[in-house]
């Protein structure tokens, strides 16, 4: 059955000043319709005849082409200019995802909901209370009006969540004082730049200027275990070119890269097109040449610069990896290896008697220690964990240690999770875009390491 025409007619195009908005211009006798659904598909009225789509997370042109195919659907007749087509068929990601094993669809699922979010609050149907810092980020209390519950929300534009949830406001204040009385400030967080672009776009279509200036970057300083992965193939090729001792090859695949001491005594595996979260790096530690491994550890593929760089740095110097290995269980091993964390204040914690935990003050990294594994030399079970994230079940990154691994070792990275800090360049526009004529291509399967191993 042919869907009947109707005599209203969509111009769906780029916002001529904001770098993802979308516009949509009505003409036609019976618009009614017309501007009913896009309504419903989150545009909003600049004036009688046009329309304007404008989201925190910058994916406009997506949920625009899904506009333009209900509206197809009613027989409303819908164009998308060039410009927009180009902009819908862009593929980008991220700088920086701190989820980064999200698909790109559960990265839409996050942010329609920090949408959501923030719709209720610009629209006055859900009331922010106070609002406080928390680890370089902001968190808030609010409450729903009509149904009186209350919400715990953390982050910020598109990461924005619902962390907590409570029957009264007096509940949630309670607890948010409690936690955050520091840093607690009254009524809602201050507009974040990427809310004002969009207050902005809403307000006027704008008259695009003659040469778009570039967004500013700014340098952000951040944690060394919240720092960025950077690029692992250029730190080992400028730890290769400055060591002289290390000699490289790669298999016959070319997706690994080995690196031997000119002992061969100390061997490092780079995975080169592992996913974030799997295993990127293995380093291995012989009393020989030809002996059976005394110690090994793994990093995965999003491990930041500087950790990583520490940890090459420790082996360049060889004060860490060719001294004489004691017992990992000792006492002494496993405070001296955990000083940098109890002198920062991390807290600690003893589990099931068998795990020992170290903790940031803002719960997002930490160090364990498995006592279990650490007496069981000939296992490799892993006996250090380091990691950062949402939780030690899944990181963001994460280290793990065989028993025997030195105490310098693992020293000289807890060091530098507790007190090293990193800057880096936080573009405006947050995101990074590769123009493609053809449809995104799907994530490939993690690369595998080659059938040699450390």
């Amino acid at each position: 059955m042919t869907t009947p025409s109707i005599d209203a007619h969509v111009r769906l195009d780029t916002h001529p000043t904001h770098s993802s908005a979308v516009t949509a211009a009505l003409t036609g006798t019976r618009q009614d319709l017309a501007r009913g659904m896009l309504t419903a598909h989150g545009f909003e009225p600049l004036d009688h005849q046009t329309l304007v789509l404008v989201r925190i997370d910058r994916e406009e042109p997506y949920w625009a082409e899904k506009a333009a195919k209900a509206l197809t659907a009613q027989g409303i007749t819908t164009q998308i200019t060039t410009r927009l087509r180009e902009a819908i068929d862009e593929e980008w990601d991220w700088a920086n995802y701190p989820m980064p094993w999200c698909t790109r669809e559960e990265i839409r699922e996050v942010s329609d909901e920090a949408q959501k979010i923030y719709d209720d609050i610009r629209h006055g149907r859900l009331t922010v209370h106070a609002h406080a810092e928390d680890s370089h980020t902001m968190v808030a209390v609010a409450t729903y009006r009509g149904s009186g519950k209350s919400v715990y929300l953390h982050g910020e534009n598109h990461l924005r969540q619902i962390a907590g949830s409570f029957d009264t406001p007096a509940q949630a204040l309670a607890l948010f004082e409690r936690l955050h009385g520091d840093t607690m400030r009254p009524g809602p967080v201050p507009m974040t730049d990427t809310e004002r672009e969009a207050a902005k776009a809403r307000a006027s279509p704008g008259t695009p200027t003659a040469e778009a200036e570039p967004p500013a970057a700014e340098v952000e300083i951040v944690p060394a275990y919240a720092a960025d992965p950077g690029d692992h193939d250029a730190i080992l090729d400028a730890f290769l070119t400055a060591h002289g001792d290390w000699e490289r090859w790669r298999t016959w695949s070319d997706d690994t890269t080995h690196a031997i001491h000119e002992s061969q005594t100390l061997r490092i595996e780079r995975v080169h097109e592992a996913h974030p979260r799997e295993i990127a790096w293995t380093v291995a530690a012989y009393e020989t040449p030809v002996s059976d491994r005394l110690w090994h550890l793994t990093a995965t593929g999003s491990t930041p610069a500087p950790v990583l760089q520490t940890l090459l740095d420790l082996l360049a110097d060889g004060d860490g990896w060719d001294i004489p290995i004691g017992s990992p269980a000792a006492k002494k091993h496993i405070t001296a290896a955990t000083k940098p964390l109890t002198e920062a204040g991390w807290t600690h914690t003893i589990d099931d008697g068998r795990w020992l935990r170290w903790m940031n003050p803002s719960n997002d990294a930490g160090v364990r220690f498995d006592n279990f594994a650490a007496h069981r030399l000939e296992s490799f079970l892993t006996t250090w964990t380091i990691w950062a994230g949402p939780s030690i079940s899944r990181p963001a990154w994460a280290l793990r240690a065989s028993p025997s691994t030195p105490a310098p070792l693992i020293a000289d990275l807890t060091e530098t999770l507790a007190h090293r800090t990193h800057g880096h360049q936080r573009a405006a526009a947050q995101r990074t875009v590769r123009r493609t004529t053809t449809p995104p291509r799907l994530p490939t399967a993690p690369a595998q390491s080659s059938g040699r191993s450390l």
